[in-house]
């Protein structure tokens, strides 16, 4: 069951079978999409038609963000459970360690992609890494990317290169990379490779990961604001029905 906030159609589904469906799709044979909106991305696609069309043509859509959460309850499909990318890609690397599945980490600034891959090789002993890449490239090297994922035969693409880049250079590459799953994954990348720090757990219960951020961070205020406009927004439109 999906539930549509603000045109974004997000899939209903628990941490777990959020999982399984990735798992799933590691084992198919073709080429499938994650995309995990935030309130601030919901924002962007209420705005603009184009990048809607690109969230909405993903296989999997994640809420992560608990605004996620909160709105889907003006709507006829409520959301159990947010469901966080990182939180995904912890469990799902404690599932494919020991196995065939391999993992290509592109995006972040430079060594940080290379440092998020070594730290999680450590955390989990047997998981396989296929290679990695920053994302300071530009349009030009898009070729030569997408080349050298496909000849590391990795069967996992994240994509760290900030919204909405990643979502549009994953939209614009997918039919032309091998891997079985390509996954937006943000800022990841920079948490997995030491570069930030993630909200303490009780922030995290407590779906206040972006007031920790944003204390850490004084810089993303403006950013911030999204999240009043989104439910400000969502609110008009249940009133309007």
């Amino acid at each position: 069951m999906k539930a549509n906030i603000l045109g974004v159609e997000f899939d209903n589904l628990l941490p777990r079978q959020a999982l399984e469906k990735v798992l799933s799709f590691l084992e198919s044979d073709t080429t499938n999409v994650v995309f995990t909106p935030n309130p601030e991305m919901v924002m962007l696609a209420h705005k603009d038609s184009g990048f809607a069309k690109v969230l909405n043509s993903a296989d999997l859509i994640i809420p992560d963000g608990i605004g996620i959460v909160y709105a889907s309850r003006l709507t006829k499909s409520k959301i159990a459970k947010r469901v966080t990318g990182a939180d995904l890609l912890t469990e799902l690397f404690g599932r494919i360690r020991d196995t065939s599945h391999s993992l290509y980490f592109l995006g972040a600034s430079p060594g940080v992609a290379e440092a998020a891959a070594a730290k999680m090789q450590a955390k989990y002993p047997g998981l396989s890494v296929a290679g990695s890449h920053h994302g300071y490239f530009g349009d030009e090297d898009d070729a030569a990317i997408v080349d050298k994922i496909n000849v590391s035969g990795a069967d996992m693409v994240l994509v760290g290169l900030g919204f909405p880049r990643q979502e549009y250079w994953i939209h614009r590459h997918k039919n032309r990379i091998n891997a079985k799953v390509l996954m937006a994954v943000g800022g990841s990348l920079d948490v997995f490779g030491g570069k930030v720090r993630r909200a303490p757990k009780i922030f995290q219960r407590l779906g206040l990961e972006w007031l920790f951020r944003l204390v850490c961070q004084p810089s993303r205020f403006f950013r911030q604001t999204a999240l009043v406009k989104f439910v400000f927004t969502v609110i008009v439109k249940k009133i309007r029905g």
